[in-house]
């Protein structure tokens, strides 16, 4: 340790440190960014390089701990001091009219009942625990009694906050609270993760929920944090100092303390504004940036709850409404080519039938040959399939333990399908194409395309 420091040293530390939290506080909590991206990593640099520097500085509230500390040999187990509970699922809407009415019957009234609604965030629940204002620990929900210690990884994603802040002077910082939250992996971050992985020739995640997991429960922090994590805040357990009797005005106070909520959140509704806003959310759950999987209704007066109270798993002033599944497992029986309209050559997987959210699909697409090969995929093999939205079906994965030596690997044709050109491989891209002008497939896809929608709008 070195004998004296330069207190100019320490005093920039410190400023680096408050204003590096003040500045996560702004961009994430309140969506009000006062410097640019660049700055913001200009600055981390600097924190970076100066803690490198004078190790004896350093603090576990520091905004550095994001890039990944030491690896631990294993995690540590976490008793919650308000069970973490799962929630009981509706798929309809009597479901939901029969939770109301339950709801009421209990509360002993025919007033109607004022509930908040929020997108079912399709990730990994986690607590974390704040003592006068600085984050102590992370843990998983595990079986919603116990869960593991995480909080060096939970430290890596910018969306967590590591010491509370207060946007209202008036708003003052608990004690000691415990705040819930959702982490997961964007569609866009999921995606570019599964490109790093089969450019390293690793397994494939399934989904962001699965990536997400994976990335949590990493003994190295250093690798969660090249992980493309985020959080959104939903609830708390003990919260001393916290007296709020709605969930609405709880969540906005969390939010003023830093805490990222969903800002697609429908606050202190009726239960006819809960279907309607169900199937709004249900439109344009593709529009989102993540994935969600239902709606998660809760009555809104926190005095409600309490007079609720709970069975052994489930709070009975809350439910979630799932939405229909949009992956399913199903068999390769074989594959074909497609020809497009410039001449690119599509591999096809044509599939057992499987009901995927209430629509029979039967073909989804393999992209490119470099795709179909990353992947491994084979006639015969059974796979997972997804669909969302209005996207095409995709192959996610191959399920290998399910192969019996019968499967077929799949190779490009030397010849376009079609037409019997010989085709081309372009080297700078990994799409094969038919180059001749006259090929019946490209012709008709050419039309098709004129006359679609998106060109000429011909019925």
């Amino acid at each position: 340790m070195s004998e004296f420091i330069d207190p100019n040293i320490i005093k920039r530390i410190k400023n680096l440190r408050e204003e590096l939290h003040r500045h996560n506080y702004l961009y994430y909590a309140m969506d009000d960014p006062e410097i640019s991206d660049s700055e913001y990593d200009r600055m981390m640099r600097e924190l970076i390089e100066l803690e490198a520097g004078y190790p004896e500085l350093s603090s576990p509230d520091s905004p550095s701990l994001r890039v990944g500390v030491s690896p631990v040999k294993k995690f540590q187990t976490v008793r919650h001091s308000v069970k973490m509970l799962s929630l009981d699922n509706a798929f309809s809407n009597s479901d939901i009219l029969d939770f109301d009415k339950r709801v009421r019957k209990e509360l002993g009234t025919d007033e109607q009942v004022l509930y908040t609604a929020e997108p079912k965030m399709d990730g990994v629940a986690v607590e974390l625990v704040y003592e006068d204002g600085r984050l102590v620990t992370a843990s998983t929900r595990g079986d919603g009694e116990t869960g593991e210690e995480i909080t060096p990884n939970v430290k890596t994603i910018r969306t967590v906050p590591i010491i509370l802040q207060r946007y209202k002077e008036e708003r003052r910082i608990p004690a000691r609270l415990e705040v819930r939250g959702e982490v997961v992996i964007s569609r866009e971050g999921f995606r570019r993760l599964n490109e790093d992985m089969l450019s390293r020739g690793l397994p494939l995640f399934a989904n962001p929920r699965n990536a997400a997991a994976g990335s949590l429960r990493q003994l190295d922090s250093k690798v969660t944090a090249r992980r493309p994590l985020e959080i959104f805040f939903y609830g708390t357990g003990e919260s001393e100092g916290l007296d709020i009797e709605s969930h609405w005005d709880r969540l906005c106070a969390l939010k003023e303390l830093g805490f990222r909520i969903n800002p697609h959140i429908k606050p202190k509704i009726k239960i006819d504004g809960v279907l309607e806003y169900y199937s709004e959310l249900e439109r344009k759950r593709y529009e989102l940036p993540y994935d969600i999987d239902g709606m998660v209704i809760k009555t809104d007066s926190i005095g409600i709850q309490v007079r609720l109270g709970q069975t052994a798993r489930s709070p009975r002033w809350a439910v979630a409404y799932k939405f229909k599944a949009v992956q399913e497992t199903t068999k390769i029986l074989d594959i074909s080519v497609q020809v497009g309209r410039t001449g690119t050559l599509t591999p096809v997987a044509h599939l057992e039938t499987v009901n995927i959210g209430g629509v029979n699909v039967n073909r989804a697409t393999l992209h490119n040959e470099d795709e179909a090969r990353r992947k491994d995929i084979r006639i015969g093999d059974t796979v997972l399939v997804q669909r969302a939205g209005d996207v095409i079906p995709e192959i996610i994965k191959v399920i290998d333990s399910a192969r019996n030596g019968s499967e077929k690997v799949f190779n490009m044709p030397e010849n376009c399908p079609s037409c019997g050109s010989r085709v081309i491989r372009d080297e700078k891209e990994a799409s094969v194409r038919c180059y001749n002008e006259s090929c019946p497939a490209k012709i008709k896809a050419q039309i098709e395309h004129f006359a679609s929608k998106r060109a000429f709008d011909i019925d």
